[in-house]
């Protein structure tokens, strides 16, 4: 059964940093497709980034490129998102997801951005920002 489990969520000031972990048990990271979603009170789910495992290929919504970075640990089964100057605008509950592996093939960043791609999804983690 796979579970995927996220953390690191918070409050924090405009300016600041947080790290989101994802935890995958019941899942290997192998030929899959990654990624953070936020969803805001009364707006759809939205994707932030998202990652290839095989060759750290990497996709970004472009309101937050330059100031999060998506990345994983293999060995711990695990995903990150590091997200750097914060705006009130990124307050969301995030959301980690993963599909079903097997994929040989880059897809479109709509595709990898996504949350119609994805087949498993954590229970999300807050995150706060204030002015």
């Amino acid at each position: 059964q796979v579970q995927l489990v996220e953390s690191g969520g918070g409050s924090v000031q405009a300016g600041g940093s947080l790290r989101l972990s994802c935890a995958a048990s019941g899942y290997k990271f192998s030929r899959a497709y990654m990624g953070w979603f936020r969803q805001a009170p009364g707006k759809e789910r939205e994707g932030v980034a998202s990652m290839y495992s095989e060759d750290d290929y990497k996709y970004y919504a472009d309101s937050v490129k330059g100031r999060f970075t998506i990345s994983q640990d293999n060995s711990k089964n695990t995903l990150y998102l590091q997200m750097n100057s914060l705006k009130p605008e990124d307050t969301a509950m995030y959301y980690c997801a993963a599909d079903s592996g097997g994929a040989s093939w880059r897809i479109p960043t709509s595709q990898a951005l996504s949350p119609l791609h994805y087949n498993y999804w954590g229970q999300g983690t807050q995150v706060t920002v204030s002015s």
